[in-house]
């Protein structure tokens, strides 16, 4: 007898936490699989109130196979990327799904249909919910878990999509660093780092702990005005800023940050986290009672960090000040008995930063995958 499919929209407390909850299904047996904060998950679903959605609509949708919950997805409308763009373009993310080409298709013709009938013409994914935020299929470098707030899924998920009429629109990369490259670093990169410092009037500093509110509205400042011109890009809201703020405050240590200045002027920043995930997949995702406590207490014995941004204002961009943030923190983290680090994510088309880092060494070990597909063949 051939199965029975239903796609229902996610209305109710039950549903909600059968979206949540199907990720643990999904993945049980997978020993590279890192689960998510659960309250985190909620927040980037507008199951809670978070501020991404004071400008953008969230419609989620659950897959059952023979009464069984299968897959799921999220139609996402970011009202902040039309404008900035021009485009009538809507997003999926949240997408997870069991082998099975029938259930992925119910998925995203649902979500597809959602999105047509609020006017848009074309649909980008994944983007949970979107570029600042986790994102991206992996489609290289299944054999070890993610970092923190990275994605993961399965191998057959880039099968899914592209059978479905998506086709790759960006690759982002993830590049790996050992603390042994250090010997053999190109000699050239010193140079740019001490070229800079005798051109400029520059101080380097890490972020002042007496002040962190404030020196966290200063990072994400110099992150929206360095990410100007990047593929994609949304600045992040006031609202937005205060709340990742408050996310990553006892989360960051910094020790691991960096602020370039010129002439007194905040021009540069990096911020590097440790990853957090194998202490996550110990409290299984779950942050109370406890759980943030093993994140706090456990982080002194974390040996991998994620350098997530080196971002600089776009009149220094081409001057080598992301060295000059990287070689003030590497101190720090050598002291803290870091021996890796990732460097994610990396947009294909940022030639400039591809170069330096595998310049200076490091391999790429996994890429993401963002799809692009027309809408018209849609039936709103």
């Amino acid at each position: 007898m051939s199965p029975k499919y239903e796609v229902v929209r996610v209305e109710d407390r039950r549903q909600r936490k059968e979206f949540i909850d199907f990720l643990w299904k999904l993945h049980k047996n997978d020993p590279n699989w890192i689960p998510p904060l659960r309250m985190n998950q909620e927040e980037l679903v507008n199951f809670r109130r978070h501020p991404f959605y004071e400008n953008a609509k969230c419609r989620t949708f659950l897959v059952r196979k023979d009464g069984e919950v299968a897959g799921r997805i999220a139609a996402i409308i970011n009202n902040g990327h039309n404008k900035r763009y021009g485009e009538k373009r809507g997003f999926f993310g949240f997408f997870d799904c069991i082998d099975d080409q029938e259930a992925a298709n119910l998925l995203f013709t649902e979500a597809s249909r959602y999105l047509k009938s609020e006017g848009m013409d074309d649909v980008r994914g994944p983007c949970n919910p979107s570029l600042n935020y986790e994102l991206g299929t992996l489609v290289d470098g299944f054999d070890t878990p993610p970092t923190f707030m990275m994605t993961y899924n399965w191998p057959y998920y880039d099968k899914l999509i592209t059978n479905f009429g998506f086709e790759k629109v960006q690759d982002l990369y993830a590049y790996e660093g050992n603390i042994e490259m250090l010997k053999t670093i190109d000699p050239k990169l010193q140079f740019v780092i001490d070229e800079v410092k005798r051109r400029f009037n520059v101080v380097v500093r890490p972020a002042n702990k007496k002040k962190f509110g404030q020196e966290v509205g200063l990072f994400l400042k110099i992150y929206n005005e360095a990410l100007q011109g990047t593929w994609g890009f949304v600045p992040l809201t006031d609202a937005e800023c205060a709340s990742l703020g408050a996310s990553l405050k006892l989360l960051i240590d910094p020790a691991m940050t960096s602020i370039v200045e010129v002439d007194g002027k905040p021009v540069a920043i990096g911020l590097t986290l440790p990853d957090y995930n194998p202490l996550i997949k110990k409290i299984n995702g779950r942050l109370f009672p406890f759980g943030f406590l093993t994140l706090l207490f456990g982080r002194k014995n974390i040996k991998k960090v994620r350098v997530m941004s080196t971002n600089v204002v776009p009149e220094y961009q081409r001057w080598g000040l992301g060295l000059v943030v990287l070689e003030r923190m590497l101190p720090d983290c050598i002291e803290h008995g870091i021996t890796d680090a990732e460097f994610s994510w990396v947009l294909e088309s940022n030639h400039l930063s591809r170069g330096s880092l595998e310049r200076a060494g490091t391999t790429r070990t996994k890429t993401y995958r963002l799809y692009d597909r027309s809408l018209s063949d849609i039936q709103a």
